[in-house]
């Protein structure tokens, strides 16, 4: 790899190119769909996505499994 190409990221067993995004997985629950990672410049980066607070006192998961909706 050229010193002033882009660097690539390892996560666990795999690599990913710079501004490659992914679902981690993680053993032994699979894939985390509600986390994000991407890579840049060689340094991995990680999100856990961001919902709304919920006013109800039993939300549902229908929609998006993620994030909680009144029903």
């Amino acid at each position: 790899m050229q010193a002033d190409a882009p660097r690539a990221c390892r996560f666990g067993r795999r690599w990913y190119l710079n501004n490659e995004s992914w679902h981690p997985s993680v053993p032994p629950f699979g894939e985390m769909k509600c986390i994000l990672c991407w890579c840049v410049s060689g340094e991995t980066h990680c999100q856990r996505q961001e919902c709304p607070p919920s006013a109800c006192g039993s939300p549902a998961t229908r929609d998006n499994p993620c994030c909680a909706k009144c029903r």
